[in-house]
């Protein structure tokens, strides 16, 4: 999409470039990230109500600056083994400055992980699956590392997800491409994974301006560039005008399509 990820337009061929340019916007989005996502942690704390009661390894895939890898730290204790996975490096080196080595940190892509077989009882990912461009490849690996018995708790995004940004800058749907509940349940069945819910929620929030919008989305790192020029004068009065035509009285509404996946491994080996 112009301000944000936009799946349709990628091929097996640019597999590494959208993958380092994924890497470089989280990256420097690393050290303002807390500060500006708080739809994120929202969303996420729905996920979180969802975990175990307990666990011996766990996985927080696309961990960020370590908001999430750190509470579950706290929550399942020392004993647990925690695992801090991202594709930006930028991400980890503030993840380990603030929260140490409590959490082991690891760079890598989720459709390689460097993780034995059968080895982990949970994977919690809060909100990084739609920047993975091959579902059954990172379904195929987080089910490969879980042990038999064990969950992947995992939040993403579907059809619908900023909708109003789209309306602003003129996007067509295929430009706000998401992938469909339903094309997370075939992945999940082609990765062998014995049970699945599939949950779809929205979540709104809202900004002062359109500023404030696209500072939230660039904070995260959830932005590309948009193709060709920069936006003149012009096109940003445009969008703003737009967008104004949305508003609402809590301010400029901001809509997640939000898909919760609880994939369960089979107990069988």
């Amino acid at each position: 999409m112009s301000h944000a990820a936009r799946l349709s337009d990628l091929t097996t061929g640019h597999d590494s470039t959208w993958r380092r340019q994924v890497a470089d916007a989280f990256s420097h989005a690393s050290g303002r990230y807390e500060q500006l996502a708080g739809a994120q942690q929202a969303l996420g704390q729905a996920l979180w109500q969802r975990l175990p009661s307990q666990a011996g390894a766990i996985l927080d895939l696309g961990c960020g600056p370590g908001h999430w890898s750190q509470r579950l730290q706290t929550r399942f204790g020392p004993n647990c083994r925690i695992i801090g996975l991202d594709i930006a490096p930028g991400m980890l080196a503030t993840a380990q400055a603030r929260h140490g080595e409590a959490v082991q940190w690891l760079q890598a892509d989720a459709a390689a992980l460097p993780i034995a077989p059968a080895s982990l009882d949970l994977v919690f990912s809060n909100l990084a699956l739609q920047w993975c461009l091959d579902l059954e490849a990172v379904f195929t690996e987080l089910h490969r590392v879980l042990r038999p018995g064990g969950k992947a708790l995992i939040n993403t995004l579907g059809p619908g997800t900023l909708q109003e940004i789209g309306h602003a800058w003129g996007c067509t749907a295929s430009q706000l491409d998401f992938r469909s509940a339903d094309a997370h349940r075939k992945a999940a069945i082609r990765a062998r994974f014995a049970g699945m819910q599939v949950i779809e929620h929205q979540a709104r929030f809202h900004y002062a301006d359109l500023g404030g919008v696209m500072a939230s989305l660039k904070g995260v790192g959830a932005h590309t560039r948009r193709p060709g020029a920069p936006p003149g004068r012009a096109a940003l009065q445009q969008a703003r005008a737009r967008y104004e035509a949305l508003r609402e009285p809590a301010g400029l509404p901001v809509t997640y399509a939000c898909l919760t996946l609880v994939l369960d491994k089979d107990t069988m080996p």
